[in-house]
């Protein structure tokens, strides 16, 4: 995938994704807010950030259709990213799972399919079904989403197992365990993160007072700080969701910001960074 003047981040099966994406949590579900939802994450599209994440959970299948209606016309420029509930992870459920998603999405294929989270299906099965799914070519890749160290360790070592993409887990200033250990262990299997809720739980990260005084020290929004800060490690994306083109065009603008010694600084007294290992973190 080339998408020009986007930085990119290169997958260990040597695709080429964005750092910057778009995610899909929360949006589809109110129709009188559809329209506006399709302008943003089209207008993401022509900025390049055509990594869009969604997942058969949001809205019960309403998020991967509004991506159906948004990346109409324009598949092959897209990095289509969904996820399976674990109670469909099993053999048979993956499948049906896939194709309910893929009739969602308009699409005869996925590029990035991920088990949403550990469940009570073993993770070697649903790995055998994702090898099957990729085999049939409904998927040309897989990966996994809220894994911590261990589950990691566990899914990389079953039968194809090697071929993991990336694990996708909460990252943001507020949120930093993942430095400890599961980001060290992610770049030393060479997979890419894929950090959801780049702002915390109800955009909380912006109406800090630290990330407003960064944001006033460089003449840009506490959204595009938070981003920065994200998309500073390297082997790392992000998929802010936008509801609204300003905000579409917004967090495409953090990608000219370039954060400073002293913002670091001024950050991590803020926000810490993690002393010990402690549970992986999700929402």
């Amino acid at each position: 995938m080339k998408t020009l003047g986007m930085p990119m981040v290169e997958l260990p099966a040597g695709e080429r994704i964005p750092v910057l994406g778009q995610g899909t949590w929360g949006l589809g579900e109110d129709p009188m807010r559809r329209d506006e939802e399709l302008i943003a994450l089209r207008l993401g599209l022509d900025l390049g950030m055509t990594l869009v994440d969604t997942a058969e959970m949001y809205g019960d299948g309403a998020a991967e259709r509004l991506v159906g209606d948004a990346v109409s016309g324009r598949r092959d420029e897209v990095f289509l990213v969904t996820k399976v509930l674990p109670e469909h992870a099993d053999r048979a459920g993956a499948m049906e799972a896939c194709e309910r998603s893929l009739h969602r999405l308009r699409t005869d294929h996925i590029d990035l399919y991920l088990l949403h989270w550990p469940g009570p299906v073993p993770v070697a099965e649903t790995v055998e079904a994702f090898t099957l799914l990729q085999q049939q070519g409904k998927i040309r890749f897989w990966g996994l989403s809220n894994f911590d160290t261990t589950g990691l360790r566990e899914a990389t070592a079953v039968p194809d197992g090697h071929s993991v993409q990336t694990n996708q887990v909460l990252y943001n200033l507020a949120r930093r365990g993942i430095e400890w250990d599961l980001l060290p262990a992610c770049q030393r299997f060479g997979l890419t993160v894929m950090a959801y809720a780049p702002f915390d739980h109800r955009g909380s990260v912006l109406r800090h007072p630290t990330v407003i005084d960064v944001a006033e020290r460089h003449g840009v929004t506490s959204a595009q700080v938070a981003l920065a800060w994200v998309i500073r490690q390297d082997g790392t994306t992000t998929i802010p969701k936008a509801a609204h083109p300003e905000h579409t065009e917004e967090n495409h603008a953090a990608l000219d910001l370039r954060l400073t010694a002293e913002d670091f600084a001024d950050l991590d007294r803020a926000f810490p960074p993690p002393d010990g290992p402690a549970p992986l973190e999700a929402l």
